[in-house]
């Protein structure tokens, strides 16, 4: 607790500093010494290997390509010193959805180009990194464990370790050594769609996080090995990022150093004294200054004053960011401080570049040295330059039964019962109705970094080694003789005993996870009229709650006799049984155990609502949480949101026959639009017609949306229709300013079909992502007629095309 202490000097000294500072003084911030690292003899190796190196070798150590965009042979030309794979990159030859096999194989033929015996060549082993921050989540058969919001109300550091010990398992069995993980942003606005990658709201959970986890993927400094089934761990993201303004995510924190200090920074002298072998950079500002270019907080605090003998590494294309760099050359950011950039499609130009940089002198030898001193001494503390690899490719490591065991303790250790009216725990012997749309969902019930970047696209045979809500229910119920029936919406011939409902969020990550609103489902409940539909049949109900954020959800939980906030529990659907059924006499087989790790809001306008902040007025405190053992009762609460729903939209441009909130149909549209059946519900599409002899355009638009970053992540514009008559002219479609011919859509069938334009092709022709006010539109000169079902922007840019621009 040393630097706690230490955090409340600098509060006070720190009182008459700048409003708005953008360097930091090291002489405030707490300090700690990585564990582990550094030795004598290891340096004295990398000494002897570095004078063997050539500057091109050395420049490739800091670079980090992404294997979407890099083959094992590319490495002879450019000697890079890491590769990983994104969110949604797959192995080498095989689907992104692949279990262990392809994974190993990708490793191995990278690892063999780089360690090959050629003449001048320097071998140097590779990391190879990944997300795994839930379990090895990128992997089909993996164990998943509840996001780290869930983690944070279980409040037990030694769970932790344990979960990183399993985590590192899983992903060295494939072959890969670098978890990019934990993450210990300590997140401020409920908006930001990361706020789950965050243990709490609260600095001290993240702070006793922090060590375990690293404790558990790396073993015990200076101990820890890839031989041993240890991973190198990367704290994340350095700093900030959980506190940018308006929860927006890679943005600004718009405050002083002492609350940059006493918030945001808590979690990083734990990490470094457990020899956290590499922290990353994160996208964010302070004060108007990127990370990825602030020497004071990369070189003065985090390598000076916290004493990271590590290396820095940067965030997906981070260094681009910074003002005066490209994705393809930034020396600022290097000679702030970063060591090796993540350089996932840019890598090749940044070598070319940074390698002149370093011919020229704008990046000091001095300071490649140190970058490149700094890798290397993680490689050797890693066993990297030890060819025995005992868990690489070993067989029955992921979705163990002792992994899942594990996983199935932590989901029961995390549930945070908000309300019980006597309705739980359900009897064993009860016959049990189990609906919504999170009930055999195990795609929702994880959430985002789950098999792809955003969580989505994934069904239930993607999880050959999970088990869904209804399942673990089901095996419950049946083994206390009771029974339990799926009906997603809630109909039923049989009126049961209670209904258990699992609604909440869709999955999503970083970037699309933003909201404007913490209203859940606004101008749209479903889930509530689900869960009126039950009450008025009198169905005792169980609200099983799935979110990545605390959310306003007053009226469900009105319409709830008990009220389960889940969080994103991961695989183990099972853990939710544990608690929820009790035994044949009604007694609890488990308790709840979670407290509340963020506060709940009142109203969907409590956007940064923190315990100690002025004026804290939640619906429900942080540490809050029921049990059996203590009851509580809940009145009715208040169903005014304070917040205007049509705000919450910021991608769905036409779903379920209508524009919704804020878009509309554009007043002076030549086309209007005919409600029809969609291809899933009725009147679900609008018919759109053009006449003969003349002109026409159709178009939805709506206040600007500023989509760069949209843009950068590879987001497309997808659009599902029916051509109802060919066009016998010229169609031009849309966007922001672009225009593109898109005749070719709309060959003759009467199919329903999905098109995704990437946002990418569309800034190529011409659009302006700053502010896109015309959000799609179709114009055409000549008869033609077509049903829309769906216009949204999409996360997976499979299939994505590019028509050329309109004539």
């Amino acid at each position: 607790m040393a630097f706690l202490s230490a955090t409340m000097i600098s509060a006070t000294a720190l009182a008459d500093a700048p409003d708005s500072p953008t360097i930091a003084n090291p002489a405030h911030w707490p300090s700690a010494r990585s564990r582990g690292l550094v030795n004598p003899a290891t340096e004295a190796k990398i000494t002897a290997l570095m004078a063997k190196m050539s500057l091109e070798e050395k420049i490739g150590q800091m670079i980090q390509a992404d294997i979407g965009s890099i083959k094992p042979d590319d490495l002879r030309k450019y000697p890079l010193g890491s590769i990983l794979a994104g969110g949604s990159s797959p192995p080498l030859g095989s689907p992104d959805r692949s279990p262990q096999g392809p994974w190993v194989a990708t490793s191995r033929a990278f690892a063999a180009v780089a360690n090959e015996p050629r003449p001048g060549h320097v071998a140097i082993p590779l990391m190879f990194g990944i997300d795994a921050v839930h379990g090895n989540s990128n992997v089909v058969g993996a164990t998943l464990f509840p996001h780290n919001i869930g983690l944070g109300a279980a409040n037990d550091p030694a769970l932790m370790t344990r979960i990183g010990r399993a985590t590192a398992e899983e992903t060295a069995a494939t072959g890969i050594d670098w978890a990019f993980g934990p993450t210990l942003a300590v997140p401020q606005d409920d908006r930001w769609g990361r706020t789950y990658e965050g243990y709490s709201e609260n600095p001290s959970i993240t702070a006793r996080y922090a060590g375990a986890m690293i404790r558990g993927l790396q073993g015990k400094p200076g101990k820890g090995r890839i031989q041993l089934g240890n991973v190198a761990a990367s704290a994340k993201h350095f700093l900030g990022d959980g506190g940018t303004k308006d929860g927006i995510d890679q943005g600004d924190d718009q405050i002083d150093e002492a609350t940059l200090i006493r918030i945001h920074a808590q979690g990083y002298p734990p990490a470094i004294n457990a020899g956290t072998m590499t922290v990353m950079a994160s996208y964010s500002s302070w004060n108007g200054q990127k990370m990825h270019g602030n020497k004071s907080l990369l070189t003065d605090v985090l390598k000076g004053r916290m004493g990271f003998a590590g290396f820095v590494v940067g965030d997906w294309n981070g260094h681009g960011q910074v003002p005066g760099c490209s994705n393809t050359d930034c020396a600022i950011a290097f000679n702030a401080g970063l060591d090796m950039a993540m350089a996932p499609d840019s890598w090749r130009d940044l070598f070319d570049n940074t390698l002149k940089e370093a011919k020229s002198g704008v990046i000091p030898m001095s300071r490649i040295d140190d970058a490149v001193r700094r890798i290397l001494r993680v490689k050797f503390a890693l066993g990297l330059f030890d060819s025995v690899r005992p868990w690489e490719g070993r067989a029955g490591v992921l979705g163990s039964p002792e992994h899942r065991a594990l996983a199935r303790e932590a989901v029961a250790k995390t549930l945070v019962l908000l309300k019980n009216d006597g309705v739980l725990p359900l009897e064993a012997t009860a016959n049990v109705l189990v609906a919504g749309p999170g009930a055999d969902d195990i795609s929702m019930q994880s959430g985002g970094w789950t098999l792809s970047w955003q969580g989505d696209g994934n069904t239930n045979a993607d999880f050959p080694n999970a088990q869904s809500i209804y399942s673990g229910i089901a095996e419950a119920m049946k083994a206390g003789g009771g029974s339990a029936t799926l009906s997603i919406d809630g109909s039923f011939s049989k009126k049961p005993d209670a209904a258990i409902v699992v609604f909440g969020e869709r999955p999503y990550a970083e970037m699309r996870g933003d909201v404007r609103t913490l209203e859940f489902q606004p101008g749209d409940k479903q889930a509530l009229a689900l869960l009126k539909k039950l009450r008025a049949a009198g169905i005792p109900t169980v609200s099983v709650f799935l979110s990545g954020r605390p959310l306003w959800v007053n009226p469900e939980i009105n319409q709830s006799d008990a009220f389960v906030a889940a969080w994103l529990p991961g695989s183990e659907g099972g853990g939710i049984a544990d608690v929820l059924i009790g035994t044949r006499d009604g007694k609890p087989r488990k308790d709840f155990t979670g407290r509340l790790s963020y506060s709940w809001p009142k109203t969907a306008g409590q956007f940064t609502l923190n315990t100690g902040q002025s004026g804290y007025d939640p619906l429900f405190a942080f540490g809050y949480g029921l049990s059996y053992a203590k009851r509580g009762k809940v009145g009715m609460l208040g169903e005014v949101a304070g917040v205007d729903p049509g705000l919450a939209n910021t991608s769905q441009f036409f779903a379920k026959g209508k524009v919704p909130a804020p878009f509309a149909w554009a007043p002076d549209s030549g086309v209007v639009p005919v409600p029809v059946d969609g291809p899933h519900t009725q009147e679900g599409a609008a018919r759109l017609t053009w006449p003969a002899g003349r002109s026409a355009t159709v178009a939805i638009k709506g206040a600007a949306l500023n989509l760069t970053r949209e843009t950068n992540a590879d987001l497309v514009l997808e659009m599902t229709y029916r051509v109802d008559a060919a066009p016998t002219g010229t169609v031009t479609m849309g966007f922001g300013g672009a225009k593109v011919d898109a005749t070719a859509f709309f060959a003759p069938g009467p199919q329903w079909r999905t098109v995704r334009i990437g946002l990418k092709c569309l800034r190529d022709r011409g659009a302006d992502m700053t502010g896109v006010t015309s959000l799609w539109s179709l114009a055409a000169s000549a008869p033609f007629a077509l049903s829309v079902a769906d216009i949204h922007l999409a996360s997976d840019p499979s299939g994505a095309v590019c028509p050329e621009a309109a004539r």
